[in-house]
């Protein structure tokens, strides 16, 4: 079966970079588009999901919303299959929880989404 495995969240202090990997198993990832999403403490829908960046298929190109443009890049080592963020500066009110999904394309709506990982915990402070 699909799994989505996301790792590399941890405690960073304001001003400081992660990044943040999403592995998969059963679904080639140069074949479908992955989404990275965020979702702050206490909104805990899933349409509450915020997207952040997006890799297409194939060609591999990248989009970002502007939740965090200029301070992260997607990107995706088919050799690994897996597609990494790396984030910068971080602030506290990136303080979230982290996902991948994946979808034909790139769309920002998490209800079209097919497969979710299981979220990586990601908190800035000091």
């Amino acid at each position: 079966q699909v799994q989505l495995v996301e790792s590399g969240g941890e405690l960073v202090q304001p001003g400081g970079s992660l990044r943040l990997s999403c592995a998969a198993s059963g679904i080639t990832l140069s074949h479908v588009a992955t989404t990275w999403f965020r979702q702050v403490p206490g909104k805990d829908r899933e349409v509450d999901r915020e997207g952040i960046a997006c890799i297409s298929s194939n060609n591999g190109d990248p989009y970002y919303t502007d939740l965090m443009k200029g301070r992260v890049a997607i990107s995706r080592d088919n050799t690994k299959n897996t597609v990494f963020l790396e984030m910068n500066n971080l602030q506290p009110n990136d303080t979230a929880t982290y996902y991948c999904a994946t979808e034909s394309w790139c769309t920002w709506i998490p209800s079209r989404k097919s497969y979710w990982g299981q979220g990586t915990q990601v908190t800035v402070s000091s």
